[in-house]
C-alpha cells in the first residue's frame, strides 16, 4: 500500500464485529469493537466504522476474518442472523481487494507473531521447530484451526472442528452428554464448549443432581463467587476445562501438532488460574499410549486481544 492508502482488517464473530485500519506506513489503528446484534448487516456494521474513522483514508483493500465457513461467494454466519456475499461486499466498498477467512485461521496465522508477553504456558512441553500448531477457542462458538509453517509464510488451515461430536471420557461425562442427546439432534464439542456450552452443562449438572438450575450467564457460572453459593456451577466449570483438554489433544493428535496447541477465544483467557489449576492439562495428556507424545506438546492460551486482527494484518501485508 502507498502512503496515502488504508487497508480494513476485521475480526466478525457471533456477538462482536471488531474493525481496524492499516495505514500506509504500516500502523494500525486502535480496534472499534461493534455489537452485531445492533446492525442488521455486516456492510452497516463496516459504514458505521468508516463513517467513525473519517478523515482518515478508505481502505482500499481488506481481510476479513468471519465466524463461518467461506465455501462459496455466499457467507453464512453460524451464531449469527448475518449473510453476505463477498464479491457485493467488496463492489460496494470499492475495494481493488478482499480476502475473507476463518476467524480461527486467522488467529492461527497470528501465532507466529505473537510475543511472549501475548500468551501463557500451561504445563509442561516445547514446540517443535517447523511443525503445525493448533489453535482452539470457546467464545460464542468454538473455533478451531491448524498452523503449517512453511519458508513462504505458511498455511492456515481453514476447518469447522468444533462441530465434531463430543465424546465423554468418564461417567459423569456420559451422563451429562446423554442428557443433551435428548434435547439436540447433534452434540457437538461447540454444544458444550461455548458460551451457551457452559450453560447446557450447568443445566445438565443440576439436573442429574435434582437441584434446580438458577438463570445464570456464562460469566456468572465460571465466577468463583458463584460457586459458593451454587457447587453446579463450579463443577460446570471443571468440566468445561476438562472437555476442553479432550477436544485439544484431539486436535493435536489429528494434525500432529507439535507446534503447539494455542487457546483463544473469549472464555479461557478471562479463566486465569481456575484453568491454570484445573483438569485441561491432565486430560490432555490422558490418550493412553500416545501419553508421552502429548506431554511433550506445549498448550498456551493466548491472552493477546482479539488475535485475528493481528492474522488479518499479516495476511493483507502478505497480500501485496
Amino acid at each position: 500500500m502507498s502512503a496515502s492508502e488504508a487497508g480494513l482488517i476485521g475480526d466478525i464473530g457471533g456477538t462482536n464485529a471488531r474493525f481496524a485500519l492499516v495505514q500506509g506506513d504500516g500502523t494500525t489503528t486502535r480496534a472499534r469493537v461493534y455489537r452485531t446484534s445492533d446492525y442488521p448487516s455486516l456492510l452497516d456494521a463496516i459504514d458505521a466504522y468508516l463513517a467513525e474513522e473519517s478523515p482518515l483514508p478508505r481502505p482500499t483493500q481488506a481481510v476479513l476474518a468471519v465466524a463461518a465457513p467461506i465455501i462459496d461467494d455466499e457467507v453464512a454466519f453460524t451464531n449469527s442472523p448475518w449473510t453476505f456475499s463477498i464479491n457485493a461486499v467488496r463492489q460496494q466498498l470499492e475495494l481493488r481487494r478482499l480476502r475473507v477467512i476463518n476467524d480461527f485461521a486467522a488467529n492461527a496465522v497470528a501465532v507466529a507473531h505473537l510475543d511472549e508477553s501475548d500468551r501463557i504456558q500451561i504445563g509442561p512441553g516445547s514446540p517443535a521447530a517447523g511443525a503445525p500448531i493448533g489453535l482452539i477457542g470457546p467464545g460464542t462458538g468454538l473455533g478451531v484451526s491448524a498452523f503449517i509453517p512453511a519458508a513462504d509464510g505458511g498455511m492456515p488451515i481453514q476447518g469447522e472442528g468444533g462441530h465434531v461430536t463430543m465424546a465423554p471420557a468418564d461417567a459423569q461425562e456420559s451422563a451429562v452428554l446423554e442428557l443433551m442427546r435428548r434435547r439436540y439432534d447433534h452434540v457437538s464439542a461447540e454444544r458444550v464448549l461455548s458460551g451457551v456450552g457452559l450453560v447446557n452443562l450447568y443445566n445438565a449438572c443440576c439436573e442429574l443432581a435434582g437441584a434446580p438450575a438458577a438463570p445464570f450467564a456464562p460469566a456468572q457460572i465460571t465466577n468463583p463467587r458463584t460457586w459458593s453459593e451454587d457447587p453446579w456451577a463450579r463443577e460446570a466449570t471443571a468440566m468445561f476445562c476438562a472437555m476442553l483438554g479432550t477436544v485439544a489433544s484431539n486436535l493435536a493428535l489429528t494434525v500432529g501438532a507439535r507446534g503447539g496447541i494455542y487457546i483463544a477465544g473469549g472464555i479461557v483467557p478471562k479463566l486465569g488460574t481456575t484453568f491454570a489449576e484445573s483438569a485441561f492439562r491432565a486430560r490432555f495428556e490422558a490418550k493412553g499410549r500416545f501419553r508421552g507424545y502429548l506431554a511433550a506438546i506445549p498448550t498456551y492460551v493466548i491472552t493477546r486481544p482479539i488475535p485475528a486482527l493481528l492474522g488479518a494484518a499479516k495476511l493483507l501485508e502478505r497480500a501485496e
